[in-house]
């Protein structure tokens, strides 16, 4: 959900919470905004309320998504400045045209794209293997223990299952309740949540940090590393056994160290063994569920493999 994603993207680059994971990324991502990146920035606060027209909690391409934006109709976006409008007295003045001057809302979509540009596209692939290592996970328990193991297991810092309730802690301690009717609701992990965060509807959505265990450098590394050097296949570089598990890990993402070693044709203590030197390069990453061990591919590992092919 590319542009919900954007929004908690816009509230950590203004804020200061974890200097030694987003600093680095901060400033990088600062100097490439353009104006109209930061016209669309001023709408999206790091704290506060944000127009939910701008980040629906929906899945799809970003152009996509930047589409339907484009498409709001005039009468919601007045209303829903209204209702932001009301809840946050600062909003720059120029929003009072926005619905209806159409080269200014035009330019604001068109900033929400550049935003994107600057704060997620450099570290896609990246992201990307995060959450599908989350969403491996999320699987697991929810196969394991049915839908209560997945919501006790999912944020527990700041979501609790209590049957039939799902009570999510609140930063600001605000305390309400939100009936869904018989309607489901959005689990949706995250690189920039650091909490719960609930988001009315519809559909209403409960957002939480992706793979909480991930190292805090991963946004401080460069996207990539500039050089001309030679391809080396997977093969030569790894040996045939090793390559072997990394295609099994990157054919059966989120796949268990058992399910790895019968894969694979080998020993689970040789594929115990050969996860800990492809995690320990950076070309899978393991995520711990109860007993188990559940391997992903990192885009590393990703392109290493696609060498050899090219090869």
């Amino acid at each position: 959900m590319p542009l919900h994603e954007l929004e908690l993207a816009a509230r950590a680059l203004q804020s200061r919470s974890q200097p030694a994971r987003l600093d680095a990324w901060r400033h990088r991502a600062r100097a490439q905004l353009s104006a109209r990146a930061r016209m669309a920035l001023a709408l999206l606060p790091a704290v506060g309320c944000s127009p939910d027209f701008l980040s629906p909690a929906r899945a799809g391409g970003v152009e996509e998504l930047l589409e339907q934006v484009r498409s709001t109709p005039r009468e919601h976006i007045r209303t829903n400045l209204l209702e932001t409008a009301r809840r946050r007295p600062s909003l720059p003045a120029w929003t009072r045209r926005l619905a209806d001057d159409v080269s200014l809302f035009a330019e604001l979509c068109t900033g929400l794209g550049d935003l994107h540009t600057s704060l997620l596209a450099p570290h896609l692939a990246r992201f990307t293997a995060y959450l599908q290592a989350d969403r491996a996970l999320r699987l697991q328990q929810l196969l394991a223990g049915g839908v209560e193991q997945l919501l006790t297991q999912a944020n527990p810092q700041w979501m609790r299952w209590n049957p039939p309730v799902l009570e999510v802690r609140m930063a600001n301690g605000a305390d309400r309740d939100l009936h869904l009717d018989g309607e489901g609701f959005l689990l949706i992990p995250s690189m920039f949540c650091t909490r719960a965060i609930v988001t009315d509807g519809p559909p209403v959505s409960v957002s939480y940090p992706a793979c909480q265990d991930g190292r805090p450098g991963e946004l401080t590394i460069p996207a990539s590393v500039p050089g001309q050097a030679r391809p080396i296949g997977a093969s030569t570089l790894l040996g045939r056994t090793r390559t072997t598990v990394l295609t099994t890990i990157a054919e059966h993402q989120g796949c268990s160290t058992k399910e790895l070693a019968a894969r694979a044709g080998i020993a689970p203590a040789s594929a115990s063994e050969h996860a800990t030197v492809l995690r320990e390069a950076g070309l899978i990453r393991s995520l711990r569920h109860r007993n188990s061990m559940l391997h992903s591919l990192t885009p590393l590992g990703l392109a290493l493999l696609n060498t050899s092919e090219e090869g």
